[in-house]
């Protein structure tokens, strides 16, 4: 419509029954554009909703072994794992030292070498074993598939 005085333009959006609604007020001059504000809002919270629906969320499952595992425990906790890992979510295994545990971290390491092994069809290696603390973690993530 071009550049309007306000009152004019204000004038113009009532007898329309609409809204005059200012679009870039650092313009010189602003930038007002006549609509249904209402509506706008509304189309803008749908479109909103929309694309959090359609955003994916990457959960982190955490599993807890010991180092000294018996092989029938960790075959519930590899089921457990390869659950999780097709239900799209990473997985972080992670082996808990106590005590005189600490002497011997590879019988920790070896845990979660076969827990990989054990879901690789379905998971592959994130990140390497390493210790935090008094924990040794490994991250499995789903094949992109």
């Amino acid at each position: 419509m071009g550049i309007l005085p306000t009152k004019e333009a204000l004038a113009l959006a009532q007898a329309s029954q609409l809204d005059l609604v200012e679009v870039a007020p650092n313009a010189d001059p602003p930038v007002c554009r006549i609509m249904d504000y209402g509506k706008y809002r509304y189309e803008q919270t749908k479109k909103e909703k929309l694309a959090k629906k359609h955003q994916h969320l990457t959960r982190i499952k955490e599993i807890r072994l010991r180092p000294n595992i018996e092989d029938h425990d960790l075959q519930v906790k590899q089921k457990r794992a390869r659950g999780f890992l097709e239900e799209g979510s990473k997985v972080k295994a992670s082996v808990a030292f106590r005590g005189r545990e600490h002497a011997h971290r590879e019988f920790g390491q070896e845990v979660l070498q076969k827990l990989a092994a054990s879901v690789q069809d379905v998971a592959v290696v994130e990140a390497e074993p390493k210790m935090m603390g008094r924990f040794m973690t490994i991250i499995l993530a789903p094949h992109k598939s």
